[in-house]
């Protein structure tokens, strides 16, 4: 603490704040009162992969209590907002922002510290991370800055946030980085570091820095209660962040490695269970048809512990590592059967692209609903419909838990209503 009391970040301000950008954007004119977006979603945030946790930076209220990302001018014209932030990566004009934020605008603005405004192509979007990749054109090499590890910083460390809160631009808060590997069940591939710089609507897209200048963050989400800052922001990691804007500049979309399984979290019971010691890895519940994992051996059962050297210490590991793997390459993955490590080797297929998911329904069928008493829980075959429900596909066969009584067996070992029972002692139901 008395070693960064009377320190300033003035220096580091003046060395990096040049790369920083906002971004506005234009969307064309709609009839309808509310503008059309472009990716299926909440009615409050539909670019945004975490609108059912998080209140996002720029949301506007209008007076009938309707959130719109771009509010509409009369007649429909397209009305201009100064939606985000970004930085600069690239001497020749690449900015990274946040998917989020330039959505599928038709036009994208950028403008620099020094009121210099260029248009925007927009070079590819990642909804999955919410990381977006831009270009601008200018006469004259930009200021830039460089993307640092974010392995290395620790709970504790400095961190320095510029960006463009409510519009004012050029804004630099500092914090300390709270948490790592904040899971906020956003999607398979949640790794944020938190901090607790003051970030407001308007800083998604903005680079949060380590003291020597490198981006190690970029700011996509706050939790807020009110809407406003109350230290508790979420970077996606520069590590993920490269990857993905290496990709978007060279392809323009993110290929990510496929195994083709479904897992599961490795409870106390279940390494009790299987024989195995503490509680890692990630537990193979359905080996897909003809798919790499399959191929490779998988079955259910398995609990795979390591993926190309990689430990799979939580069950959210795996889905990061084989996304990051590219298709069409090898992976050995470590996995514990009967009670001992068998080492396998799958060549990975692409992730599909379609995650468009059925809409739910309220209706439950329970007229073939069975009860267990035993374990005090209720059960259901799986029909098309608790399928749809579910958002499981054909390949998983076994019986739906719809009930789980509370301070029962089966409460008291982590079922739950809507878990699929599709083995007991690795048979098949």
């Amino acid at each position: 603490m008395a070693l960064m009391q009377h320190q300033s970040f003035a220096p580091l301000v003046k060395k990096v704040s040049p790369a920083v950008v906002n971004i506005s954007v234009t969307q064309s004119g709609a009839s309808d009162t509310t503008a059309q977006e472009p990716e299926q979603g909440s009615p409050d945030f539909p670019n945004s992969p975490f609108d059912e946790f998080l209140r996002r930076f720029f949301d506007q209220q209008n007076p009938n209590g309707q959130r719109h990302l771009f509010p509409q001018m009369p007649g429909g014209q397209a009305h201009r907002i100064a939606l985000g932030s970004g930085f600069i990566i690239d001497p020749s004009g690449y900015v990274v922002t946040n998917s989020h934020v330039v959505g599928d605008a038709s036009k994208v603005e950028v403008t620099l510290q020094d009121d210099s405004k260029y248009p925007a192509k927009i070079i590819g979007r990642d909804p999955k991370t919410d990381i977006a990749l831009l270009r601008i054109k200018a006469d004259k090499p930009l200021p830039y800055v460089t993307f640092g590890d974010s392995s290395t910083p620790q709970v504790g460390d400095w961190v320095m946030a510029v960006g463009n809160p409510f519009g004012l631009g050029g804004t630099v808060t500092t914090g300390i980085i709270s948490a790592r590997g904040r899971d906020i069940h956003s999607g398979p591939f949640d790794d944020f570091l938190q901090i607790d710089a003051p970030i407001n609507r308007g800083n998604s897209g903005g680079p949060t820095f380590n003291l020597d200048g490198q981006v190690i963050g970029i700011n996509t989400a706050i939790y807020s209660p009110n809407g406003g800052s109350v230290g508790i922001g979420f970077a996606v990691p520069s590590n993920l962040a490269k990857t993905v804007v290496a990709q978007l500049e060279e392809h323009g979309k993110v290929s990510r490695g496929w195994l083709g399984v479904q897992i599961q979290e490795v409870t106390p019971a279940i390494a009790s269970s299987l024989g195995l010691q503490g509680e890692h890895g990630a537990l193979v519940a359905v080996v897909s048809p003809d798919s790499p994992g399959a191929k490779a051996g998988l079955k259910q059962g398995d609990v795979i512990l390591t993926f190309n050297g990689s430990e799979v210490s939580r069950l959210r590991d795996l889905p990061r590592l084989v996304a990051e793997t590219a298709p069409d390459t090898g992976a050995k993955m470590k996995v514990w059967r009967n009670g001992q490590t068998v080492e396998l080797h799958a060549t990975l297929g692409e992730l599909p692209n379609n995650e468009q998911v059925a809409s739910t329904t309220n209706g439950r069928e329970q007229d073939e609903s069975a009860r267990a008493d035993a374990l005090g829980m209720h059960l259901a075959p799986l029909n098309s419909q608790l399928r749809r429900e579910l958002h499981t596909g054909k390949e998983v066969q076994g019986v739906v838990i719809t009930q789980v009584d509370p301070g029962s067996a089966a409460a008291e070992v982590g079922l739950s209503e809507g878990d699929v029972v599709v083995a007991i002692d690795q048979q098949p139901v």
